[in-house]
């Protein structure tokens, strides 16, 4: 039996403390400014650069963000303390460049530099030139970037800790004669993966030895594209098991975790909605799978947050997947029910403080689920929508959260991630966390811009969802929650085209002295012009 909070437990460890609510956090969580860290500079955009500089506003630190041409008038450049311009709309030419982020850093005075999720994230390459430019890198040490983004370290490094992994290959395949023998050897069906993968990129599964050939050939052009590395590997494709990561934090002196998200809806290897707990996790389960996921994180030395990511069988047995070594899309549902900030605790561990969580055993307090919201459309096969923002209500009320970085009159490009939003809720179990996402959902109203909502809807409403029976091959069976519905979707056009009309006879009916006098002020232009120098 864990042991209670405050207590002592049997082996000496300390529990954590838990918070009376996971809305507000210990008043230990306000302390004063981080010595270390003054000025901290974004290397992303969209919601996660917002999430960050609202990070750093409450540690008392400034934040400095970048953007590219397209992104010049972006919620995250508005909202920073400072913003410098890193080149033109391609990300390649811009949040992608080192050199140019590294440029920035050095021109802003900044002290260290968070880069988010994407993008640089999980680049030891760029870990390593920032701390070469003496700036603090908020994020795991190179080292433990570099061994876990290659997948056949990161296995080895796994079972040498004792931590479960897949059965299958130890070294690249080189071509396919052994992906043949090798594929025997495991036994069908099996998963061609990509050495350098992730993101469900240079990823395919093999049935029978019909498909093997033109499925190794596949994933390794594309891990080609997407990596510039064309090595895979085989490993034993698990079916139909849940996708089960567990959060971790790291300092100097200690490695915790906080317990699991469940991320098995799945459309493609690509997560469309996480919660936190699992159903399908016990206590018992919970601490075997996190101590699992400490042991690997200690394994490579790891400092700040990550994610470890398992495959959970029917049986309950568990193999690790792959580490993720910087902050997830899906970290809000973790904290919502475990009362912690993590990305104020990456702020902390980077200045070489103690995380503000005491160590030992934690129990999530309700239940928490994220969908991502999308500018992707269900009825053309989940191709990106592009367009302008013509109209946003953004849901609200108890439990509500929304992760976004979208406004009216926003562009919506090919340029990035089609992701919008997050829409994050918590309620003190499943079931009601279910019905207040669905309730969040029917407020939600976004016009301009196909998005996913539709797709949201009808899974929040299957009763097989409602009951938890779900694993990563969920939605391959269920397609008929990918196709467009009928009635709710034509309910919900008229809806989104009454709001946008009611928007533009407010807007027409708006004095036009009142816009310019404040649009057209010099006192506006000029400050407007400093923060986006």
């Amino acid at each position: 039996m864990p042991p209670v909070a405050g207590d002592d437990g049997e082996d000496g460890t300390v529990a954590f403390e838990r918070y009376t609510s996971p809305f507000e956090p210990k008043s230990s969580h306000s302390s004063g400014p981080l010595r270390s860290l003054k000025r901290v500079l974004i290397a992303n955009r969209g919601e996660i650069a917002l999430r960050i500089i609202r990070a750093c506003h409450e540690e008392g630190i400034e934040a400095v963000a970048v953007y590219s041409a397209a992104d010049r008038g972006s919620a995250h450049v508005r909202a920073a303390d400072r913003a410098i311009a890193i080149g033109p709309s391609q990300p390649s030419e811009s949040y992608l460049s080192i050199e140019r982020l590294i440029a920035a850093a050095r021109e802003s005075g900044a002290d260290a530099v968070h880069p988010g999720y994407g993008f640089l994230a999980e680049r030891a390459a760029f870990a390593e030139a920032v701390k070469a430019a003496e700036l603090i890198w908020i994020g795991p040490p190179a080292p433990a970037i570099r061994a876990m983004g290659d997948k056949i370290e990161a296995r080895r490094r796994m079972r040498a800790a004792g931590v479960p992994v897949v059965p299958g290959g130890e070294a690249p395949v080189q071509d396919r004669a052994q992906a043949r023998m090798l594929a025997e050897e495991i036994g069908y069906p099996v998963m061609v993966k990509a050495v350098a993968g992730g993101g469900g990129k240079g990823m395919r599964v093999v049935m029978d030895p019909g498909g093997l050939e033109a499925a190794f050939d596949t994933a390794a052009s594309e891990a080609l594209k997407s990596f510039g590395d064309a090595a895979v590997y085989l490993e034993k494709f698990i079916q139909r098991p849940r996708h089960i990561e567990i959060q971790v934090l790291a300092d100097e002196e200690r490695t915790v975790h906080l317990g699991e998200r469940e991320c098995s809806i799945q459309r493609r290897h690509q997560k469309l909605v996480e919660e936190a707990p699992s159903a399908a996790l016990t206590v018992d389960l919970r601490e075997w799978m996190g101590s699992a996921a400490v042991s690997a994180a200690q394994a490579v030395g790891y400092r700040g947050a990550g994610t470890c990511e398992f495959l959970l069988a029917n049986d309950n047995s568990f193999y690790f997947l792959e580490m993720n070594t910087r902050i997830q899309v899906e970290h809000p549902v973790t904290e919502l029910v475990y009362g912690v900030d993590l990305v104020r605790e990456q702020l902390r561990i980077a200045a070489g403080e103690p995380m503000r969580i005491h160590g030992g055993w934690m129990a999530p307090r309700g239940w928490a689920m994220e969908c991502r919201i999308t500018s992707e459309d269900p009825s053309s096969g989940f191709l990106p929508s592009t367009g302008r923002i013509e109209y946003l209500r953004v849901p609200g009320g108890p439990g509500v959260r929304w992760d976004g970085a979208v406004d009216i009159g926003d562009e919506i490009t090919l340029h990035y991630d089609s992701m919008l939003a997050k829409l994050i809720v918590w309620a003190p179990d499943r079931a009601q966390a279910i019905g207040r996402m669905r309730q969040a959902l029917d407020e939600l109203v976004v016009a301009g811009v196909a998005t996913n909502q539709a797709f949201h809807r009808r899974l929040f409403a299957d009763p097989e969802f409602q009951r938890g029976d779900i694993d990563i091959q969920f939605l391959e069976r269920r397609t008929d929650l990918l196709a467009p519905g009928k009635a709710p979707e034509r309910m919900l056009d008229l809806a989104v085209a009454a709001a946008l009309a009611e928007h533009q006879a407010r807007e027409a009916r708006r004095p036009a002295a009142v816009t310019e006098s404040v649009a057209g002020s010099e006192w506006a232009r000029q400050a407007r012009a400093e923060g986006l120098r």
